[in-house]
């Protein structure tokens, strides 16, 4: 949302452009806050039942999964992403009050921006910042940074601890990057092999691949991008509503808020729009838990609440768009550059965006079981 407020004083007119849509969700809600080379980032979680067990041990083990440095494929910015807590736990449990926490950034180099203070970077959002506020900080994208994303770990973390009570788990892994793709059926993929991957690919002949391409474009000063599976286990029947607010329109809209998302698909998605209805039609079976599908091409999503069946999504990221190689652009008044980016930036930011995924999933969901359980009240 964006409010311009106009105040009359003193016979004359002040427009004040205020930036909100800093909060996610309805009944479990994500409040963040802070730039890329700002002192601190940090968020706010309100929503959060009374009696969650924290573990502070996994939440910063979320971190570690998001945070730079973390392989040669990734910036080498070296931010040890430590969240203090400051309110909402006491004793190792949330206390039902706001969660507030914060991130501090350590290992910024605002220097490295010097040269685009004037300058709108190609596939940035210097330009559309300017225009929208009249001001922008270019230190990094300020606002517009993935340093943001931290913030939706942590919350997604809080989120996932909340929801292991219902034995809800998710997983995400790197299913493309660039051109090289897994060729195998989801059935097929060792799951304990995603994190041994650094690219989190759970396939290691496809890893091995996608690893050498990323090598090749950081030698050049390029980048790409690629795709991101996501599998919701152990999701209830029932969460979602019927119409503007449907499961899997919250989902895509989780998703495509993340940076450099372009696309989002469930289930079958796009591959449905050549299938019959004979083919693509999931069919319902008696099971030991009740009634079930003998197929999954939904992904779990019918009607827009969810069925009892795991849930399946696609995320799309497209390349990076800081790149060392010599682009064209223009300044503030028009004038043709050529830039040369410098400072530290990911060839492909897909593997350190899995967590990310699960995170905004988490939170997705949490926000939709407390609507349902205070549906049934």
């Amino acid at each position: 949302m964006f409010l311009v407020i106009i105040l009359s004083a003193l016979g004359g007119f002040f427009i004040f452009k205020i930036m909100a849509g800093n909060t996610f969700g309805k009944l479990f809600r994500l409040t963040s806050f802070g730039e890329s080379h700002g002192p601190a980032i940090g968020g706010i979680i309100d929503g959060c039942p009374a009696g969650i067990e924290v573990s502070m041990e996994f939440v910063q083990g979320e971190l570690n999964r998001r945070k730079p440095g973390q392989s040669e494929f990734t910036t080498p910015r070296n931010e040890g992403d430590e969240v203090e807590f400051l309110s909402g736990i006491f004793e190792g449990k949330t206390t039902g009050t706001s969660i507030g926490f914060m991130i501090k950034n350590k290992d910024s180099r605002s220097k490295d921006y010097g040269n685009l203070k004037d300058v709108f970077r190609p596939s940035h959002a210097d330009y559309t910042y300017e225009q929208k506020y009249g001001v922008r900080d270019h230190r990094g994208g300020g606002r517009s940074s993935a340093r943001e994303t931290a913030t939706r770990v942590v919350a997604g973390a809080i989120a996932k601890l909340f929801l292991i009570q219902y034995n809800i788990h998710f997983l995400a892994f790197v299913s493309q990057i660039g051109t090289v793709s897994i060729d195998k059926e989801i059935e097929e993929l060792s799951y304990e092999a995603v994190e041994k991957s650094a690219v989190r690919c759970p396939d290691p002949e496809t890893s091995e691949k996608m690893e050498n391409l990323v090598s090749v474009l950081k030698e050049v000063g390029d980048s790409t991008g690629g795709i991101i599976c996501c599998m919701i286990n152990n999701c209830p029947a029932g969460l979602g509503e019927p119409v503007f607010d449907k499961l899997h329109a919250d989902l895509g809209k989780a998703m495509l808020s993340i940076n450099a998302v372009k696309g989002f698909e469930y289930g079958y998605g796009f591959e449905s729009a050549g299938m019959k209805g004979s083919d693509l039609n999931d069919e319902f079976i008696s099971k030991e838990n009740g009634i079930g599908t003998a197929t999954n091409f939904s992904g779990g999503i019918q009607g827009g609440i969810s069925n009892g069946e795991s849930i399946y999504f696609n995320v799309a990221f497209k390349a990076v768009a800081s790149i060392a190689a010599k682009q064209k652009t223009v300044d503030r008044k028009g004038n043709e550059v050529d830039l040369e980016i410098k400072g530290r930036h990911d060839p492909c930011v897909v593997p350190r965006a899995v967590p990310i995924v699960e995170a905004m999933a988490a939170l997705v969901i949490a926000d939709h079981l407390l609507q349902q359980e205070a549906y049934k009240g």
